[in-house]
């Protein structure tokens, strides 16, 4: 069986990840011939040897018009968008390319779709797609599937019956742009023939309600992990890699591709730090920070902040969850984050906010903490919760065996086997 995967990205952003680990899962456990199809690339990617990848932006040519793609994007939201912070949290689809004739679509049993937007797939792109006539799947990583072209809706409920009075836009109205988007969307899905997955209940719960995919059929398969890669490791070693000092302090990580996306919530984890100290005023903390950016909030801290940068290397990301004694996500809204998997089969504890996907990640008390969604005290009593632990070591096996229960590779591989082997039979049995 040949599979085809479409994502914008390959080794960036948590949903460019999450598809490029699912085709080296399919490739290494599975007999289905997996192709990754990415929409951008750079000249370091694409001279990156990787079994079963296929750039769309295959020559300095073609990388240039994936750009160009790119940023028309952007200049067209530019004069619907309410202020620059919400740039790139709206993707109105409106320009991309036709992947529908690319050798890996043409010879593909089934097309499974992940994170299509900033110009690789517009809603006429999508529509070509679903033309094709083949069994499609697509793993939502957000809520843009549904909604009038947010990708996280901050708790507008509007994509229940029909997007409008957009507050992304700088003129909300009854016919403004994620009206029209979600008209566009809801011609395309009119045809049928795509099978949605989602990687956490959350997510599909919010499908489920949407005006748009309420009816699809829809599976829940979390995102795989390679726990031979991620894992624990000693910790010495993993310090030394960051000339962190062993010298005993409790180490307290955060990490996001942008440490300054105001959804990620640093400023929560900021605030419980202040409460910690208040708190525990002789406790020694450090906390690590990785990620592109850096907040002025790092200089406001009443313990020592180190930043670590922009990781790259997977051998860069297992040190800094192995250096640390737990990872804190107070994102606002998350799907089912990378972070929190990778740190729990690195067997570090992970202490979040109960919304999204996370609840179902953490196991409260057990492999981290779970504090109410904005709450910078309960977020402080997490931190209490690991500092003053008395067995930490507990934590981080239980951590190790919740990730090999519910995220192993091979396992989640089956099961998206199982889907692709099921939607071809229905197909052929019509």
């Amino acid at each position: 069986m040949r599979i085809t995967l479409l994502s914008t990205y390959h080794l960036s952003g948590g949903a460019g990840v999450a598809a490029t680990r699912l085709h080296h899962a399919l490739d290494r456990y599975t007999r289905a011939e997996s192709t990754l199809l990415v929409g951008t690339s750079n000249r370091m990617e694409r001279h990156r040897p990787d079994s079963g990848v296929s750039y769309l932006a295959n020559n300095l040519l073609a990388e240039q018009t994936a750009y160009v793609r790119f940023v028309a994007e952007r200049l067209y939201f530019l004069p619907f968008e309410r202020d620059p912070s919400v740039r790139f949290q709206f993707s109105p689809a409106a320009i991309g390319a036709d992947v529908s004739f690319h050798p890996a679509v043409q010879q593909a049993d089934v097309l499974h779709l992940h994170w299509i937007n900033f110009g690789f797939l517009s809603t006429r792109g999508l529509s070509r797609l679903v033309a094709l006539g083949k069994p499609i799947v697509w793993t939502l990583h957000d809520m843009w599937a549904f909604t009038g072209g947010c990708h996280y809706s901050r708790g507008c409920t509007n994509f229940q019956t029909h997007c409008h009075q957009c507050p992304y836009l700088k003129h909300p109205g009854e016919r403004d742009l994620s009206y029209r988007v979600f008209e566009q969307k809801r011609k395309v899905f009119a045809k049928g023939g795509i099978h949605l997955v989602s990687p956490s209940h959350w997510l599909r719960d919010q499908t489920q309600q949407s005006a748009l995919l309420g009816d699809f059929p829809h599976t829940v398969i979390p995102n795989p992990i390679d726990l031979d890669t991620f894992r624990p490791v000693n910790r010495t070693a993993a310090n030394a890699r960051f000339e962190l000092p062993d010298d005993g302090r409790i180490r307290l990580l955060f990490g996001s591709a942008s440490v300054t996306d105001p959804r990620k919530g640093f400023r929560y984890f900021a605030e419980a730090l202040t409460h910690l100290h208040e708190q525990q005023p002789t406790a020694q903390i450090e906390v690590l920070v990785f990620g592109k950016g850096r907040s002025y909030l790092f200089n406001e801290q009443p313990y020592p902040v180190r930043h670590l940068g922009l990781l790259t290397s997977e051998a860069d990301i297992v040190a800094a969850y192995n250096a640390a004694d737990a990872l804190v996500v107070p994102s606002l809204e998350d799907n089912l984050p990378n972070t929190i998997v990778e740190s729990l089969a690195c067997g570090t504890p992970v202490i979040g906010f109960r919304t999204g996907g996370i609840p179902e990640m953490i196991d409260h008390g057990q492999t981290g903490y779970l504090a109410a969604v904005r709450s910078a005290d309960e977020l402080a009593d997490g931190l209490t919760f690991i500092v003053n632990h008395p067995n930490r070591s507990e934590l981080r096996q239980h951590a190790r065996q919740a990730a090999e229960t519910r995220y192993a590779a091979d396992v989640v591989a089956g099961q998206y086997v199982d889907l692709y082997n099921q939607l071809v039979n229905e197909r052929m049995s019509e």
